[in-house]
């Protein structure tokens, strides 16, 4: 009997050890570096998908204060603040690091190849170096791309049915914040055609050289705009939607804070779900998967939004089926 009772003490001590040790490491407080890269922090947009990322933390498991500690930075499209920002968070050494635009993931990947890096709104991922393969990217990085090249078709299709008299579309963007530019260029030079309009890249590099831009883009007649995703035009999207609106040229914009500040269309994936969506990579990772194996994921949800008000001080008519296909109506 005592032989069966020492037997059973030390497979009793094998079993509740890696329980006790499991739980004890349940309650350690995980460390995740957040690197915001398109919004100031006083923005209410940042403050928005930086709430609904934390929100589905929270649903998963994870609480400030309790099991998690967030350190985040706020860069809004300044490359130099994103580079700084991105050694410091690698040099406190958290357990991950969310990133949150393609320049802001570059700067990470220069300082780290080893902590994990979960992003979101990243343009073309294989094309900037970050993964081997949307399927297996291999690395320490993966996460959630903003939209497809397909895209720069179908704002040009939106284009044409809100402004039909439109024959010239610029591409405006800024090639240092959005050193992607030809994974939207390619395609919408490509598209071009089958839209009857002729189709011109225009980068602009700063604020002052974005309103010449525009401006000489509108001395010609039937102009019109598309503004690609880019964090440089984010944090300056009050300043590019009111120089469509001074010069008269229909736009454009990737996302709906464009059509809420004044522009005329929006149309591309809804970026505070793609931040809940982020946070399901977050923790998964912190539970033990390796980046390497997760696949980069594409939005699966898009909005429409129509700012009315912008179309009738253009003289457009906007039509009633593009208003019914609409998520959103301003009026």
């Amino acid at each position: 009997m005592r032989r069966r009772d020492f037997i059973k003490a030390i497979v009793g001590s094998s079993v509740a050890w890696p329980l006790t040790a499991r739980a004890q490491q349940d309650h350690r407080v995980r460390r995740i570096g957040v690197l915001m890269g398109d919004f100031p922090e006083n923005a209410p947009e940042g403050r928005a998908v930086a709430a609904a990322f934390r929100e589905e933390l929270q649903k998963l498991g994870w609480t400030e204060g309790r099991n998690i500690r967030i350190d985040s930075r706020w860069a809004a499209a300044d490359i130099e603040a994103m580079q700084r920002f991105a050694k410091e968070l690698v040099g406190s050494q958290p357990e991950l690091i969310f990133s949150t635009n393609t320049p802001a993931t570059a700067a990470l990947l220069q300082q780290t190849r080893t902590i994990p890096i979960v992003f979101v709104q990243v343009t073309d991922p294989v094309g900037s170096g970050f993964v081997a393969s949307i399927r297996r990217p291999g690395g320490n990085v993966t996460g959630f791309i903003t939209m497809a090249p397909t895209m720069a078709s179908k704002w040009l299709e939106m284009l044409k049915e809100i402004a039909p008299q439109v024959k010239r579309v610029a591409l405006l963007f800024n090639p240092v914040t959005a050193p992607y530019f030809e994974y939207y260029l390619n395609p919408f030079k490509a598209a071009a055609p089958s839209f009857a309009v002729e189709a011109i890249d225009a980068p602009a590099r700063d604020v002052s050289e974005l309103e010449s831009v525009i401006a000489a883009h509108a001395r010609a007649p039937n102009g019109g705009l598309i503004a690609m995703p880019d964090s440089f035009l984010n944090a300056h999207r009050a300043e590019a939607t009111s120089l469509a609106a001074r010069y008269r040229l229909p736009a454009v914009y990737a996302f709906r804070q464009f059509t809420e500040d004044g522009g005329l269309l929006s149309y591309g994936n809804d970026i505070v779900d793609n931040y809940r969506r982020a946070a399901t990579y977050v923790d998964r990772i912190l539970k033990g998967a390796n980046p390497g194996e997760l696949p980069v994921q594409a939005p699966v949800k898009f909005e429409l939004v129509i700012n009315l008000n912008t179309a009738r001080a253009l003289g457009l008519d906007v039509p009633a089926q593009l208003q019914q296909r609409a998520d959103a109506v301003i009026e």
